[in-house]
């Protein structure tokens, strides 16, 4: 069976995407696993680091299917049809890489459009999660990159998950989106209390490896002391500050492909990506 798990964090710019796209791909190439990553921020980073900026655009200039389609399959009729129709799983996920071993890893692409699901959300929230189930069977592992927002689009997440998993940035105000996830997890709990979702851990990655100011130090105490009141697993497992991460990214590479990337670097990735999959079972 899948596992489907989320990355959320209620604060933008802690590496989410970048650790998104560096778990998939280890969990791919390097556990041989099936492995679907589903972007689902309107942003689109996550689409961009995977298909490379140029072929995303030409991705969205040929008029193909994202994640938007998901939620809009039943807001409007299509022209030729005359009338609204599920959408077809193949159309909407995209193959980047299928290897002779039965690992693969693919892609359900976003668009900056998806913010405007956000301004009709009636009932959209269970789309996702009916859609994924159509195609679990296919993967392993599903990874949904989330936006850093309390909205339908989290929902749907919630939904669709079994984990839950947050990456941190330690760093002034660390700690500001923690407690509105925490509320937001309490109340999707009460509210679907016929469904597991599960804290797999909090992230820290973008650390100094050396010399860690103290404004670190503190913000890494602070965030501790919030998961444990929480009951949160806080991974000992740590993803320290790299120029590599960026120069992957914009390649596409993940950091154990990376050019020039330092042998440390990727074993401390190593670490980080295989004490995530033991926490949610993908193994």
């Amino acid at each position: 069976m899948s596992v489907t798990v989320s990355l959320i964090n209620m604060k933008g710019g802690v590496g989410k995407t970048t650790l998104a796209f560096n778990l998939a791909w280890y969990a791919a190439w390097k556990a041989n696993l099936r492995v679907l990553a589903v972007d689902l921020d309107p942003q689109s980073n996550l689409s961009q680091y995977f298909m490379g900026a140029q072929k995303y655009l030409e991705y969205l200039a040929a008029g193909k299917s994202t994640v938007v389609e998901v939620f809009e399959q039943f807001s409007s009729a299509k022209s030729g049809r005359g009338s609204p129709a599920p959408l077809n799983p193949s159309d909407v996920i995209h193959e980047l890489h299928n290897w002779d071993d039965n690992s693969l890893l693919h892609l359900v692409p976003a668009r900056l459009e998806l913010a405007w699901t956000l301004k009709n959300p009636t009932e959209k929230s269970q789309l996702l999660p009916q859609f994924l189930s159509k195609v679990s069977s296919n993967y392993d592992l599903i990874l949904i990159d989330c936006a850093p927002t309390e909205s339908i689009l989290t929902t749907a997440a919630y939904r669709s998950s079994r984990y839950v998993a947050v990456p941190v940035k330690p760093e002034f105000l660390a700690t500001i989106g923690l407690p509105l996830l925490a509320r937001s997890l309490a109340e999707f709990k009460m509210m679907h209390q016929d469904q597991d979702l599960d804290m797999a851990g909090i992230v820290f990655n973008g650390l100094r490896r050396t010399n860690t100011p103290p404004e670190q130090e503190q913000s890494i105490a602070d965030v501790s002391s919030l998961a444990a009141k929480n009951g949160w697993p806080v991974f000992s497992e740590v993803a320290h500050h790299s120029d590599s991460y960026p120069a992957g990214s914009r390649q596409s590479d993940p950091i154990f492909m990376t050019n020039y990337a330092r042998d440390y670097v990727k074993g401390e990735f190593n670490k980080v990506a295989k004490k995530f999959l033991e926490a949610v079972g993908a193994r």
